[in-house]
């Protein structure tokens, strides 16, 4: 709708942008690099960051610089993950037929594992999403799964990702041994106002904007309703677009985005 009256050739503010052109600040860099190191070694990393901070774009990030031909990179998203469902959702990914019991599956896992690394020369890279809603049970079982060959070696790479509430729980007496275990921390910042600007103009230039759209005191309006969060600025820039398209605006003022932002988002 609004694509077309600003001339766009994609529509920006999505999540469908190419990996390779998806807005990183230098701290996101930053952990980037850190988390592919942990891949590397096999480590057990966490990574935190409040909702919609882009912590998926990070994960995709990653996920697309692990060469295919070093790395498997399985990916688990479930709230209500419990050790046998976690243990039967990787064997999946993997090919591999579950178990109905846990100890089974989990010895499965483990041969399949040595498989990946003995014959394929490939490294599991196991991202478990969410990870702050797992329970107790679901975390210990985790930390026994890197309990491999009486400690001396790591079988994968594992990423726990979460809201704060993950590093939270880490430091309860309860967790103790399993924040032990963990060998990275890393936490994902909502943008600040400099980088709010540069993540809408980089989303701009992807739809081939032939102009910057929004004004400078628009941006500061958009920043103000959403503390840097990544998400909450698309929403807010494509719920402008689709007014100013409708009132044929082309350039959007503070007084427009703060309307919008008033009457449709809050």
């Amino acid at each position: 709708m609004f694509e077309e009256y600003y001339g766009f050739t994609d529509t920006p503010f999505t999540r469908n942008l190419p990996v390779d052109l998806l807005f990183t600040t230098p701290q996101q860099e930053e952990v980037l690099a850190r988390l592919t190191y942990s891949a590397e070694r096999r480590w057990f990393a966490v990574l935190t960051g409040d909702c919609g901070s882009g912590k998926s774009t990070l994960i995709r990030k990653l996920t697309h610089k692990l060469d295919n031909s070093g790395y498997r990179t399985l990916y688990l998203a479930d709230s209500q993950l419990t050790p046998r469902h976690f243990y039967n959702g990787i064997l999946q990914q993997l090919g591999a037929d579950g178990c109905f019991y846990r100890g089974d599956a989990k010895r499965r896992l483990h041969r399949e594992i040595e498989l990946l690394q003995s014959i394929q020369h490939v490294k599991p890279v196991v991202i478990v999403d969410e990870a702050h809603l797992l329970g107790r049970e679901t975390m210990e079982e985790l930390r026994f799964l890197l309990n491999f060959k009486i400690d001396s070696d790591s079988p994968m790479a594992l990423i726990l990702v979460g809201q704060p509430e993950l590093s939270d729980k880490l430091r309860r007496q309860a967790y103790l041994a399993i924040e032990q275990r963990v060998n990275l921390k890393c936490y994902n910042p909502y943008l600040d106002e400099a980088q709010t600007k540069a993540y809408i103009l980089h989303h701009l230039d992807f739809a081939k904007s032939s102009s910057e759209i929004f004004s400078d005191q628009a941006i500061s309006e958009i920043f103000r309703y959403s503390k840097g969060s990544a998400r909450l600025i698309n929403k807010a820039c494509t719920h402008c677009l689709m007014y100013g398209s409708q009132q044929n605006k082309k350039i959007l003022d503070d007084a427009l985005t703060r309307h919008v932002i008033e009457q449709e988002l809050i």
